[in-house]
């Protein structure tokens, strides 16, 4: 008696598990990312490697001389690790320790992190040279979209 319990229990733990990923799949795939800068920002593309050199902290200023401005979410946050793998192909703590490396040795300084999507929108369409990252539906025309070639 207690294994056909056990049984079913299990069953309908798989049937629940196997829905929560469904859903959560079918939220990714319709709610993506872009990459936003300040409406002053003349770029509309962006070589990938470009990007990497931006959020690796190695590129300082856009073509026009503009001090760049970067803005991430925190790192546990699941926008922050779909960006960071699928834009720069690399996994947060790969970030991470490439920030560190910077603030401890003295050479360079982390990114500022926000703490929710509204509020990086307001920070990157209030501070000029600014780039981040927000998804399709939390954007509202206050900032610039820049396209990976």
């Amino acid at each position: 008696m207690t294994i056909k319990k056990n049984t079913g229990r299990l069953i309908l733990l798989l049937y629940l598990l196997l829905s929560m990923l469904c859903t959560i799949s079918i939220a990714r795939a319709t709610d993506h990312y872009e990459i936003v800068t300040h409406p002053g920002v003349s770029e509309k593309t962006i070589t990938r490697s470009a990007l990497r050199a931006i959020f690796g902290m190695r590129l300082h200023e856009w073509p026009d001389g503009t001090a760049i401005r970067i803005f991430v979410m925190p790192d546990d946050t699941p926008l922050h690790a779909t960006f960071a793998k699928e834009a720069l192909n690399v996994f947060p703590y790969q970030l991470r320790a490439a920030w560190d490396r910077l603030v401890f040795s003295g050479t360079g300084q982390a990114p500022n992190t926000v703490s929710s999507p509204q509020e990086m929108l307001a920070k990157v369409a209030s501070t000029p040279g600014a780039i981040g990252y927000l998804t399709k539906s939390r954007m509202d025309g206050s900032v610039n979209v820049l396209h990976i070639k």
